[in-house]
Formats: C-alpha cells, sequence, structure tokens
C-alpha cells in the first residue's frame, strides 16, 4: 500500500491551494458576469448560475482554510460540513428556481453573454476539478475531493445553462432549462450529502492515516483501495479504510 513522502505531501499541499485559488478567482469573474447578465436579461438561469459561482466559492474558500493551517487533517471535518451546506444551498435554490420557471415565470431574452460565459465555464472547468480531484485522493483529502465535485457540478450547470438558453433561444423552449436543472440539484444533494458524511474519495493511504488508523480513528481517514479481488469498489466509491500493514484491516471488517 502506498505511502507518500513528506516531500511530495508538501508538493501535493501547494498544487491545492493553487488550484483553489485560480478555481476562487475565476468564479468570482463567473458570478459577477453572470449576476450582471442574467438581470439585464430577466434570465433567472443566469442568475442561478451566477448564484451558484457564489457556493463554489464558499466551498473552494473552506478549502483554502484547510490547508492555511500547519495541520490541514485537524480542519478537515469542518470544511467538509462547510463544503456540504454549500451543496444542499444550491440545490434549494436551483430547485426553488426551476419550479418558479416551470410554474411560468417571466421568460428570458437572448442573452450573447450568458451563452459564452456558459461556453467558457464547460471549457475551463472539467481541467480544474480533474486536476483538483486527483491532487485531492493522492493527498489523501476528502475535503479536497468534495470541492473538486463542486467543481465538476458547475461544468454541469454550465452544460445545462448552455442548453437552456441555445434552446430558448433557437427554439423557444423555456422549459428545458429548468427540468435540466433539477436533475443537477439532484445529483446536488447526493454530493452534499457524501461530503457531510465523508464519503467523498477513494485515495491511497497516508503517513498520516496510517497512524490515524493504528489511533482507531479509521472513520475519519480517507479511504484506500480495496485489496480484496472483485470486491465490487470502483474508483469513485469509498472502500475500506487503510490500516497499517500486515493488520489485516484490508480483509475483515471493521467495527
Amino acid at each position: 500500500m502506498a505511502v507518500i513522502t513528506l516531500d511530495r505531501r508538501a508538493v501535493l499541499t501547494r498544487r491545492i491551494r493553487l488550484l483553489v485559488g485560480v478555481t476562487i478567482g475565476y468564479n468570482v469573474i463567473e458570478a459577477v458576469v453572470a449576476i450582471g447578465a442574467g438581470t439585464a436579461a430577466g434570465s433567472t438561469a443566469l442568475i442561478g448560475f451566477g448564484l451558484d459561482s457564489v457556493v463554489e466559492v464558499s466551498s473552494a474558500a473552506a478549502v483554502a482554510w484547510q490547508f492555511a493551517g500547519r495541520d490541514p487533517a485537524r480542519r478537515e471535518r469542518t470544511a467538509l460540513r462547510i463544503i456540504a451546506v454549500s451543496f444542499f444551498a444550491l440545490a434549494a435554490y436551483v430547485t426553488a428556481d426551476s419550479l418558479i420557471a416551470l410554474a411560468g415565470g417571466a421568460e428570458a431574452e437572448h442573452s450573447t453573454i450568458g451563452l459564452g460565459l456558459a461556453a467558457l465555464s464547460l471549457a475551463i472547468m472539467p481541467g480544474l476539478s480533474l486536476a483538483q480531484r486527483r491532487a485531492g485522493q493522492e493527498l489523501g483529502s476528502r475535503s479536497a475531493v468534495a470541492d473538486s465535485r463542486q467543481t465538476m457540478l458547475c461544468t454541469y450547470l454550465s452544460a445545462v445553462l448552455l442548453a437552456g438558453l441555445g434552446l430558448n433561444t433557437l427554439f423557444g423552449w423555456s422549459w428545458a432549462d429548468p427540468v435540466a436543472a433539477l436533475v443537477i440539484a439532484a445529483v446536488a444533494v447526493k454530493e452534499g450529502r457524501d461530503a457531510w458524511r465523508g464519503d467523498t474519495c477513494c485515495a491511497p493511504a497516508t503517513a498520516h492515516e496510517l497512524d490515524s488508523n493504528n489511533s482507531s480513528n479509521s472513520g475519519d481517514a480517507c479511504c484506500a483501495p480495496s485489496t480484496v479481488p472483485d470486491s465490487g469498489n470502483s474508483g469513485d466509491a469509498c472502500c475500506t479504510p487503510s490500516t497499517a500493514p500486515g493488520s489485516g484491516g484490508d480483509r475483515g471488517g471493521h467495527s
């Protein structure tokens, strides 16, 4: 079972800080542009997209706060709770906004700025999410992986916004965006629940986690890939908590 070195841990920590900084900076700009364009066009979808960017900033800020400390692991549970609440807030807003739109809210005007912003976010966000997810998994940081999922959710919302604005512009299908947004809201609830529970990653064991498991903190440690053949654990599923080599914890049940 792989154990990362202290030097590698420092590199990964710096990488996560950089990615979080980029995410915060981009989402601040995205929020300002989307809310402004949405207000001008009377688009609840665009305004909702801008508010999602605000939620993404809060999620990234929670991870930035965690990794600003000397011992990020001690702050991880609080960061996860902040991320989870961000997911729930996003789901609540998108659901309410979508239901209002389906009930006959005012139709939005065409927005060239909105279409361009959605396309740009659709191109940028997947790369940011993947980079942060990989770093978080290697480091064994549940909060970094949870925040990467928040970023990926922003990607889905970008696709929904682009499709909704495009269909509304081309065919006048005002119902397309809110229906798709309700699906995104359901995904946000699931991701928020997973973040609250800490079921966010399946990462290689680290020295800190091995020590933590020896101290009976297996519930807080980030999961490690299962060594049981045909266990059915996928790369995205949380699997058996890592244990010290030779402990036999990889195969047995955990109390």
